[in-house]
């Protein structure tokens, strides 16, 4: 769960945990601070039950409500690529990840199940999602249905203005994994804060890198800043990119184009 860290962000989270402590100081205008909970989450036998429960309902039946015919299964990941995501998660012995874009939750439930499964008492899944009304709320249900508000945070927040603040409230992360905007200049400025938002040697998850705007943005760390293709031995649609250790800052003399 959520160590006692306070977190300055600016920015007001859609649902919370009723373990989630918020203060707000109108004087600013912008500012809200986040008092995380210093309860630990252990293994749960019962909750991870309950959690794959959520995943196969989720999974089988759909959503109780869609955007459009057939969004569900465009947007979100299938229940195999979610056992693959769970299974990066698990073997990073990740105790804090950030997940960008929620839609459905399929990817929330598949990290969550993770983390539970780690049971080191200290997870935390912190989500960025600035549109979960436009899925009315789905993601966010099949996380209260998971049982698993304790664990997450929804940030109602775009990514890329969310993730400097979490840069300067030195926030850090084993793994990211990244299902938001797929528009070049965003996924760009996504990996550009993960990658310092990342522990180094930590791993980011991407979706949907067969989008040329996403593999794109994608290569330029791959070609100037070390980041190396993670091997996935189960087919899947999901590519995960190991970051260096230590973390090291490309020389503009050897730029390489992308």
């Amino acid at each position: 769960m959520w160590p006692g860290v306070l977190l300055t962000l600016g920015i007001k989270p859609l649902q919370r945990s009723p373990q989630t402590k918020l203060s707000l100081d109108n004087l600013a205008g912008t500012t809200i601070m986040i008092l995380m909970s210093t309860q630990g989450m252990k293994m749960d036998n019962d909750l991870l039950e309950k959690i794959g429960v959520a995943r196969h309902k989720l999974a089988t039946d759909g959503p109780i409500r869609v955007r459009s015919a057939g969004d569900f299964e465009r947007v979100s990941i299938g229940k195999l690529d979610g056992d693959v995501l769970r299974d990066l998660v698990l073997a990073e012995k990740a105790r804090t990840v950030i997940e960008i874009g929620l839609a459905y939750g399929s990817s929330a439930l598949a990290i969550a199940e993770a983390l539970v499964t780690n049971g080191s008492g200290q997870g935390r899944h912190l989500i960025i999602d600035a549109y979960q009304n436009l899925f009315y709320g789905s993601g966010w249900s099949a996380i209260v249905e998971a049982g698993i508000t304790g664990l997450c945070l929804l940030l109602e927040e775009r990514s890329q203005i969310a993730l400097p603040r979490l840069l300067s409230d030195r926030f850090l992360a084993d793994v990211a994994f990244v299902d938001g905007s797929h528009i070049f200049h965003n996924v760009f400025v996504d990996l550009f804060y993960l990658r310092e938002l990342v522990r180094p040697g930590g791993l980011v998850i991407l979706d949907d890198c067969s989008y040329p705007s996403v593999a794109t943005a994608v290569r330029y760390f791959q070609l100037n800043t070390g980041w190396e293709p993670e091997p996935i031995r189960a087919p899947t649609r999901l590519r995960a990119f190991r970051l260096p250790d230590p973390r090291t800052e490309p020389n503009f003399e050897s730029f390489k184009p992308f």
